[in-house]
């Protein structure tokens, strides 16, 4: 297959270029500049430059032109800050290109697609009495997103989305999305506290797998709920811990209701500088103390294999360390 994947030069769509090109398909992708120093990208991808999100009709359907499957490994999460309302910024970069592409690509060919989601919406859908999307914008939006891309899936071409969880492994140049934690245990003296709940979540390489595996056997049609390690939060620190030189750190849990206080804070601070949060950090609390959990027989089934979840888990630490430690400078997400 020839596939056009949007954000071939991120941390996902670079390793899932990476895989695909190692089974024999061929890569084209788009992407913003700069490119992340001392990224190593697959030599054999064709990069075009360029911001989908302002290119022509005309511009897209070139470059989707002559493609058998498209990737979308773009958009943004709930980390980018926006003014009120939220959810229309989260429309403008998570579903009105998936819209635009899917229907350029189902005009010039295209029978196989792949979107990246969040297992956020998976749990929505699973615990309706929690009232996920009305209480997250965020959340909405990708249920929103998974309506618009399914809303292509047929005869003429397989539409598939991938509901990713929190995901370890880094790419130089591209700062993790773990710093935040890292930063904040740092912070706290003697101890960690953390919450109770736990999470599902995957490798890079994994990541890469299942997009490839969707693509070569995938059911058109279908959201894919990925995960692999399921883990409590306590386990998960405890590996944090020892490659942040405090293996064998205590973790205390705190109770639900003290999370709830910091998240009002934190809506207040957003409030204060004019920022509608994604996320409404109070209630956010069921699921922050949930077992977000997932079944990994799905994606076995697409070719998924097993992976070294703690050296992916270090790899993350120490590059967040470089960061904090001002030793290297890192790309962000942001919003164009």
């Amino acid at each position: 297959m020839k596939v056009f994947i949007v954000g071939g030069t991120g941390l996902l769509g670079s390793a899932s270029a990476e895989e695909l090109i190692r089974r024999g398909h061929s890569v084209r992708a788009v992407a913003l500049p700069p490119l992340p120093q001392d990224a190593v990208l697959p030599p054999a991808m064709e990069i075009v430059f360029g911001n989908y999100m302002t290119m022509s009709e005309e511009e897209l359907t070139t470059q989707l032109s002559g493609c058998d499957a498209f990737v979308f490994a773009a958009g943004v999460d709930e980390r980018v800050e926006f003014p009120a309302p939220v959810l229309e910024h989260y429309k403008k970069y998570n579903v009105i290109p998936v819209e635009r592409l899917l229907r350029i690509g189902k005009q010039v060919g295209i029978k196989r697609a792949v979107i990246m989601g969040s297992y956020f919406a998976h749990f929505a859908k699973q615990w309706p009495e929690m009232k996920l999307t009305e209480k997250h914008p965020y959340i909405k939006s990708r249920i929103l997103q998974e309506e618009a891309a399914l809303a292509f899936n047929g005869k003429d071409m397989d539409v598939m989305v991938l509901e990713l969880p929190y995901i370890f492994g880094t790419q130089p140049g591209r700062k993790p999305v773990w710093t935040f934690l890292v930063e904040a245990i740092r912070g706290m003296k003697g101890f960690t506290m953390y919450t109770k709940g736990g999470t599902t979540m995957v490798t890079v390489r994994q990541v890469a797998q299942t997009v490839a595996g969707a693509l070569e056997k995938g059911k058109g049609g279908t959201c894919y709920p990925v995960g692999w390690y399921n883990m409590t939060w306590k386990e998960m620190l405890a590996i944090f811990h020892k490659y942040m030189g405090m293996k064998g750190r205590k973790v205390i849990t705190i109770p639900s209701f003290m999370y709830a206080i910091s998240g009002k804070k934190i809506m207040k601070d957003f409030a204060a500088k004019g920022v509608d949060s994604g996320l409404d950090m109070v209630a956010f609390t069921e699921i922050q103390t949930a077992k977000t959990f997932i079944d990994n027989q799905l994606i076995r089934e697409l070719g998924v294999t097993e992976d070294n979840i703690d050296a992916a888990i270090g790899d993350s630490v120490k590059l967040c360390l470089e960061v904090l430690n001002g030793k290297t400078k890192l790309l962000e997400m942001k919003a164009e």
